[in-house]
């Protein structure tokens, strides 16, 4: 069978990597590969964010080596192999080659290896089980990572069930790298396994689930994998009350307004017209409090909704375009619009003779009201309104 070489990228030509390469295998004994996503999306002609590494050498050797070599290091995962050299172009992790000891769904126990296939078999995906040579750039392959990259298939390394049994995350991860590499139709025994074991996604933390979802959102079109994880009960299991009909809609407003991806406008797609509700989800997925706050205010969305502008001023622009992106309705207004800032004051109104008090505050809601109502006029209409109101 011929060698396969991974393509020359521009990480690939890093003097950072090669010093870090000299540094750990400085006799070029094959103690160093790069491993996972760096591999996949290089054979893939996508363009690379992180770069993983993988070696026999132990963290300490790791550690003294790259001291040695006046590398920085940050022992960023030392129970699990990893440490992480920082570099001029960015960081690269490094992880000791490793196999699992025992796992119970969310966390592994692992001993340290030298046997790169042993490595390989821990992984979840054959995609992601793909190793290359710093110096000469070959691929090894030991689970036919190659042929799947190429079909555009996506296969549990050996038996899915027992994949993920390990580590239950790798349902989410399963569908997300579905959405991202796979084609239809999908591997019916990683499906399968999917369905079967869904339940178990109950044992994981929030702020996984929420991670991996949101991953997914951010695809391009995660449409047709939301809908099969609805088909298959997985979507059920993590957001029960999502609606995977919403999605269509609003990625075909997102294409017209040619938007980028925007996840958490797409989670609130797929969630109920339910401020309340929102919020509820949201603490449950374990989001930040700008993100419940920003779903809790989509939430509150109508269908007929509010005109562009007005619903801007009141919710900002953020909100606002969610809101008319998902209800269907028209955008346009907020293009090239800035939201003004309403120039009256309290202070103002009592210089007019009214009594400071809430005589002050119901004319500024007023005026302000009527303000909005008229499209934001200048200040000379600002003053004819606040006459009548105060007459």
């Amino acid at each position: 069978m011929a060698e396969t070489r991974l393509p020359a990228a521009d990480w690939t030509r890093r003097e950072d990597l090669a010093a870090l390469v000299a540094a750990l295998d400085p006799a070029g004994e094959g103690l160093v590969r790069y491993v996972g996503g760096a591999v996949r999306d290089t054979l893939l002609g996508i363009a690379v964010k992180d770069i993983d590494m993988a070696t026999p050498l132990e963290p300490p050797a790791v550690i003294e080596r790259l001291k040695a070599a006046g590398i920085r290091s940050v022992p960023t995962g030392l129970a699990h192999g990893t440490v992480t050299a920082v570099l001029a172009d960015g960081p690269v992790e490094i992880t000791t080659l490793r196999r699992d000891v025992s796992t119970d769904g969310r966390h592994a126990t692992v001993a340290f290896s030298t046997d790169w296939s042993e490595d390989a078999a821990r992984r979840d995906f054959t995609i992601n089980a793909l190793y290359a040579d710093p110096q000469g750039l070959t691929v090894h392959d030991y689970f036919g990572g190659l042929a799947d990259l190429k079909a555009r298939r996506l296969r549990f390394i050996g038996d899915a069930e027992a994949r993920i049994r390990e580590d239950y995350l790798r349902i989410l991860r399963y569908f997300r790298f579905q959405a991202r590499f796979g084609s239809l139709p999908a591997d019916a025994e990683a499906e399968a396994a999917c369905s079967a074991l869904a339940p178990g996604l109950k044992g994981l933390s929030r702020e996984r689930i929420a991670s991996e979802l949101l991953m997914l959102l951010a695809l391009p079109n995660p449409t047709p994998t939301v809908a099969r994880m609805a088909e298959l009960g997985v979507l059920g299991v993590i957001l029960p009350e999502a609606d995977p009909a919403a999605l269509p809609p609003l990625l075909a407003a997102e294409a017209a307004r040619a938007l980028a991806p925007e996840p958490l406008r797409r989670l609130a797609a797929l969630l109920p017209a339910d401020p309340l509700l929102a919020e509820q989800i949201a603490a449950r997925l374990r989001l930040s409090i700008a993100q419940r706050k920003h779903l809790a205010l989509v939430a509150a969305r109508t269908s007929p909704e509010e005109p562009a502008r007005p619903l801007a001023y009141k919710v900002g622009r953020e909100a606002a375009l969610d809101r008319l992106l998902i209800t269907g309705s028209d955008t346009t207004p907020l293009d090239g619009w800035d939201i003004p800032r309403f120039p009256l004051k309290g202070g103002t109104i009592v210089a007019r003779g009214v009594s400071a008090g809430p005589e002050v505050a119901r004319i500024l809601r007023a005026v302000e009201a009527r303000w909005v109502a008229e499209g934001f006029p200048k200040e000379a209409r600002i003053a004819e309104l606040l006459s009548e109101e105060i007459g």
